[in-house]
């Protein structure tokens, strides 16, 4: 009867401590000292730690019964014996009070780990996350198929499958990544094909390099409707154009502030239509061989007035739009036979040539014009010559107004 007393007075003294462990945790969380979150999973850790200690209650009740006296065992409360009840206590105390002391250090990893993996995926669109995803899955069943025919090779057969899910996880992967434009230029063509396609085509981002937005015309381009599609401003372009505009040299600073006062026009004009995108290439110095690889990756197009870039990028199979060929393209056609007023502002290389400008900049050529140099005069177009370096325009003067 006393071993009955014992074991009934070690369950009360384990009730009470138990029970002091839950007052102080029922304190801290009184006080809000602990966010719901973090609350929610040190409860959790606590909780796994105390049923792992009674889990190891059988390697405690193991070591008692070679320390406390053999007829102990045989003493019951209930059919279960006084041994198996303490074991069960102090292991579940042991397993709290260890839960108590490591679960707000669990809790601080596992939220720095979730930080880190969410601020990595920060940097990936989800285009790629969803392509990437597909790829690794893509890879694990093949490597499954391909590890069942070793699975009953001895020794190296369990490992085979590993080593097959390691790399053909990572190939499929890096290829549905590199492949990612074909694969969506794809499910596009099967749907089309399959009548599905009910949605009108989505918008491209236009990317803009630093020559364009100092140029100035995008505003009026874009204000037009010409172009579709959110105008994308890389971080990169914005440091460039810093850099110009804190430049020692007096053009180039007029430059890059022209430049800042035209990006926030157009941002003041349409707040939603222009996005500054964080991507950066710390791998590569150039500004334009950055462009050039943001829009493969994002299948941006790119807005420029470089002839360089503008063939670079054509090569490497980027829509591109060049806000000088839009401007030659809208050039008023003008056909020989046609009479236009023009002023006569200087001499022509030739005797007796007058020269005149159009509003695009087209150079006239006027026979016989130098005596009417500073007059407006209607002129008689002759021929139109088209070169490399623009067009030329001769004319002669309409003599019946003249007179």
């Amino acid at each position: 009867m006393s071993f009955i007393f014992n074991g009934s007075k070690l369950c009360y003294y384990g009730t009470y401590v138990i029970k002091f462990i839950l007052q102080k945790k029922l304190q801290f969380i009184q006080k809000g000292i602990m966010k719901m979150p973090e609350k929610i999973l040190k409860m959790i850790f606590i909780l796994l730690f105390t049923v792992l200690g009674i889990v190891l209650a059988v390697q405690v009740k193991l070591l008692l019964s070679f320390i406390l006296p053999v007829f102990v065992l045989s003493e019951t409360i209930f059919g279960v014996t006084v041994l198996s009840i303490g074991a069960l206590i102090i292991s579940g105390m042991i397993g709290a009070l260890v839960g108590v002391f490591i679960a707000p250090y669990l809790v601080r990893s596992l939220f720095k780990l979730t930080a880190k993996i969410e601020k990595s995926l920060s940097y990936i669109s989800t285009q790629d996350l969803i392509t990437g995803t597909f790829g690794l899955f893509l890879g694990l069943i093949i490597a499954n198929l391909v590890g069942l025919a070793f699975s009953s090779v001895p020794l190296i057969g369990p490992y085979v499958s590993v080593v097959l899910s390691i790399i053909l996880g990572y190939l499929g992967m890096h290829l549905a990544l590199s492949k990612k434009m074909e694969l969506s230029n794809l499910f596009q063509l099967r749907t089309e094909i399959s009548g599905k396609q009910k949605k009108p085509k989505a918008k491209t981002g236009k990317l803009l390099d630093t020559n364009v937005i100092i140029d100035g015309r995008i505003i009026d381009i874009y204000a037009s409707g010409f172009l579709e599609g959110p105008l994308i401003v890389p971080v990169f372009v914005l440091e460039e154009l810093q850099k110009i505009a804190d430049s020692s040299d007096v053009l180039k600073r007029n430059r890059g502030r022209r430049g800042l006062d035209i990006l926030n026009q157009i941002k003041k004009k349409s707040k939603d239509d222009i996005v500054i995108v964080t991507d950066d290439f710390d791998d590569i110095n150039e500004v334009d061989s950055k462009l050039i690889k943001l829009a493969r990756q994002k299948g941006y197009g790119i807005v420029t007035n470089d002839y360089n870039l503008n063939k670079v990028a054509e090569l490497r199979g980027i829509n591109v739009l060049n806000i000088n060929d839009l401007a030659i393209a809208v050039k008023p056609v003008v056909i020989p036979g046609e009479q236009i007023f023009v002023q006569l502002i200087k001499y022509g290389k030739e005797e007796g040539q007058g020269v005149a400008y159009l509003e695009d900049g087209t150079m006239i050529v006027v026979e016989n014009g130098s005596h009417v140099i500073g007059q407006e005069v209607p002129v008689i177009i002759t021929s139109v010559l088209q070169t490399a370096a623009g067009k030329m325009i001769f004319a002669k003067l309409d003599n019946l107004n003249n007179e």
